[in-house]
């Protein structure tokens, strides 16, 4: 029965991202032709626009599996063990010196290629 229900849903999802691209279109070419209204107005049409289309997108299919993956992504920064102030800082230093030295060494190997090939050259 479940998965009966799960076809019907798909079958209306076309419909759903014709009307997710329309209201897309209509904010667009809104902005467009209203271009002699006041900026906020035309902000504040737009945005009103994609909050609508983004709703509608939501009850889509692939809609519901992003705001699936977007909960479990939630879900696992929270488990992150995030490194403390102090590791932050050395690994910065690290990583700055490591940059430093290997830009060191190529404008130390650019120098004396430079300097061999204006020897060859002349």
């Amino acid at each position: 029965m479940k998965q009966n229900a799960e076809v019907q849903e798909s079958r209306h999802d076309g419909l759903r991202w014709a009307v997710v691209v329309s209201l897309v279109v209509v904010a667009v070419v809104g902005n467009s032709y209203f271009a002699d209204q006041a900026l906020l107005y035309r902000v504040l049409g737009v945005v009103v626009l994609c909050a609508l289309a983004a709703g509608v997108a939501i009850t889509t299919t692939k809609g519901r599996n992003l705001l699936e993956l977007a909960r479990s992504a939630r879900k696992e920064i929270q488990r992150v063990v995030w490194p403390t102030r102090q590791e932050t800082i050395q690994t910065t230093a690290i990583v700055m010196v490591a940059v430093l030295v290997v830009g060191l060494m190529l404008w130390l190997i650019d120098t004396l290629l430079g300097w061999a090939m204006s020897g060859v050259i002349g």
